[in-house]
């Protein structure tokens, strides 16, 4: 079924989900892409429906958008003239120029019947896109499940700059031949990388240690950090669609064409656990956000750390019980940092992965062509005049910038100078308390 899909077209069908789309809509003062609240997007019990998206560029004048919809997340069912198990999908794309102003310049709608097949664990769709060269472009993809009435929405950017970017590769499994739509691979793990531009003699790879920083505390109004080192090793190996690659170390690896270009395709190896973090030296790491540095260095150098490790969360929770209830809520929303968040960097240690280990998922979610808008609602204000209860809604937002970079089309920072009043210090004292900290949330609770 991975194929490239004839395009349809059907008037009454985009009347049907457009209507849907704008009852479902939500109106707000902020300034954004698309005015939806989207943020099911970062809540994995607000969407049922979970696809991943990828990007290629096959030529000048046409890239393909790729989705993946995972079998566990589809609803099957038998209700049909076949009687068969099926999931109904209605897929509508709007392709949006950004370098021309927003332009439309593409759009497709698919009415998708998914037919179960047993031990298949995925379903591919290939939508081929018109597209022209030197553009930025945002692909609004809008996804209806038909027998749940479930809608999700994301937008996937990419752009057609270079010959030589990451929307010019394939990387696909080498023994099995599937197209990877995550670049995170683990030891052992074989791939070939396919480029879709003509021939080329060479591959040069380029080897970077792990990314180790964390980010500062929003309160903080300091410098961003970023990969600011060379490369520990370059690597040029005779270039073939075939070549299997194994990428042995921890760490980056920016795959080039070219020895004179920085951009490329790059493959991050985080680990073996990744995205979980299982043992006691993976989860020391990120208590950066709630220890000092003393605690920290100590749980890292005792000869029991994972004593060590125990001890620190039952002195936040007072007791054993209460302790493993912080510890399961923290270090999930660490794995789901690491699945929604990650760059060069692992998730956690990205900007929004910090708000979102923190404070938890987001209540609204707001794109833009630019950056993200997060808010966290506050309190509820009551107020009453002549005998009339009105009720305000008030959110703390949190706004992300994207950053161009060499290696992530995910790379976005904090923008702190517009994020005056974080509430970080009583953030992390209710979580040393042994309180999960929710800004809407009357004390102690």
């Amino acid at each position: 079924m991975d194929r490239i899909l004839n395009r349809r077209i059907i008037k009454l069908s985009l009347y049907l989900v457009t209507g849907i789309f704008f009852l479902s809509s939500c109106k707000t003062t902020q300034t954004a892409f698309d005015p939806k609240d989207l943020s099911y997007l970062y809540n994995p019990t607000k969407s049922s429906v979970k696809p991943r998206f990828n990007v290629i560029n096959q030529t000048d004048e046409s890239s393909v958008l790729s989705v993946k919809f995972f079998a566990s997340d589809l609803f099957f069912s038998e209700a049909n003239p076949q009687g068969v198990p099926a999931s109904q999908i209605l897929l509508t794309v709007k392709l949006y120029n950004v370098s021309a102003e927003r332009v439309l310049a593409d759009t497709a709608v698919y009415n998708i019947t998914i037919i179960k097949e047993e031990n298949r664990p995925e379903y591919i769709y290939n939508i081929p896109l018109r597209v022209v060269p030197g553009a930025k472009y945002m692909a609004e993809v809008k996804i209806l499940d038909r027998l749940r009435l479930e809608v999700a929405q994301t937008f996937v950017p990419f752009n057609t700059l270079s010959y030589n970017n990451k929307y010019n590769f394939i990387a696909q499994g080498h023994f099995l031949k599937n197209e990877l739509f995550n670049p995170v691979i683990r030891i052992n793990e074989y791939v070939n990388l396919l480029y879709t531009r003509g021939g080329v003699d060479s591959l040069y790879i380029s080897f970077y240690k792990p990314f180790r920083e964390v980010p500062y505390p929003p309160s903080m109004i300091l410098p961003d950090r970023v990969i600011d080192y060379d490369p520990d090793t370059i690597v040029a190996l005779s270039y073939s669609d075939t070549l299997p690659i194994m990428f042995p170390k921890e760490g980056i690896y920016l795959c080039r064409v070219e020895r004179e270009t920085n951009e490329g395709f790059t493959f991050y190896n985080f680990g073996q656990e990744f995205p979980s973090v299982n043992s006691p030296g993976e989860m020391i790491e990120p208590l950066a956000y709630l220890a000092s540095e003393e605690e920290l260095n100590n749980m890292r150098t005792s000869p029991r750390p994972k004593a060590a490790l125990d001890d620190f969360w039952i002195k936040c929770g007072g007791n054993v019980d209460k302790s493993r209830e912080l510890i399961r809520i923290y270090y999930t929303r660490i794995l789901y940092s690491n699945y929604y968040f990650s760059s060069y960097k692992e998730g956690w240690r990205t900007d929004r992965g910090m708000i979102y280990t923190i404070y938890g998922p987001p209540d609204k979610v707001y794109k833009t062509t630019t950056g993200e808008s997060w808010g966290y609602r506050k309190p509820v204000i009551k107020s009453s005049w002549g005998g009339r209860y009105r009720v305000e809604e008030q959110y703390l937002f949190f706004n992300f910038r994207t950053r161009d970079s060499n290696f992530t089309d995910n790379d976005y920072y904090l923008s702190r100078s517009e994020t005056l009043v974080t509430q970080w210090d009583r953030a992390i004292a209710s979580w040393r308390k042994g309180i999960v900290f929710r800004l809407d949330n009357p004390d102690d609770l």
